[in-house]
C-alpha cells in the first residue's frame, strides 16, 4: 500500500472521521474537531495524505479529503502493522484482549466466529 508509519490518536480520529464523511475540507473537519485549532487538523490530513491514507481532489477553490482506500481495507492494514511492530507478529495478546478486557456484541462475536471457521478452513 506504500503507507508510512503508523498513526498517532490524532490522525487516527480525524481518519475515522473523514471515512465516515467523506469528501470533506479542512474546514470540515477542523469544525467537527472544534477544540483543535484548524492549522492542527490541517497538518494531520496532509500527515495522513502524505502517509498514503488520504487522497485530496480540488472542488470549487477547496481541497476535498477522502481515505485512498475502504475502511475494512484501512482497518486490516493498522491491525496488521500493530500486531507486526506493537506485539512482534504475535496474535494471541489480542486474542487475549477480546477475550478477557473487551465489549463484544453478539453480532461482532458471529463474526469472530466465522473469522475462525475461515482460519481452520485454511488449515490442511
Amino acid at each position: 500500500m506504500g503507507r508510512k508509519a503508523g498513526l498517532g490518536q490524532a490522525e487516527a480520529e480525524i481518519l475515522r472521521f473523514i471515512q465516515a464523511q467523506a469528501p470533506v475540507s479542512v474546514r470540515e473537519v477542523a469544525e467537527a474537531f472544534a477544540q483543535v485549532q484548524r492549522t492542527t487538523v490541517l497538518n494531520v490530513m496532509e500527515r495522513l495524505r502524505t502517509k498514503g491514507f488520504l487522497t485530496r481532489e480540488q472542488h470549487d477553490g477547496l481541497w476535498r479529503y477522502s481515505p485512498s482506500v475502504a475502511q475494512p481495507t484501512q482497518q486490516r492494514h493498522l491491525v496488521r502493522e500493530f500486531v507486526q511492530q506493537m506485539l512482534g507478529g504475535e496474535v494471541s495478546p489480542m486474542v487475549a484482549y477480546l477475550a478477557e478486557e473487551a465489549e463484544v456484541t453478539e453480532s461482532q462475536l458471529a463474526e469472530l466466529k466465522r473469522l475462525v471457521a475461515e482460519l481452520e478452513a485454511k488449515k490442511p
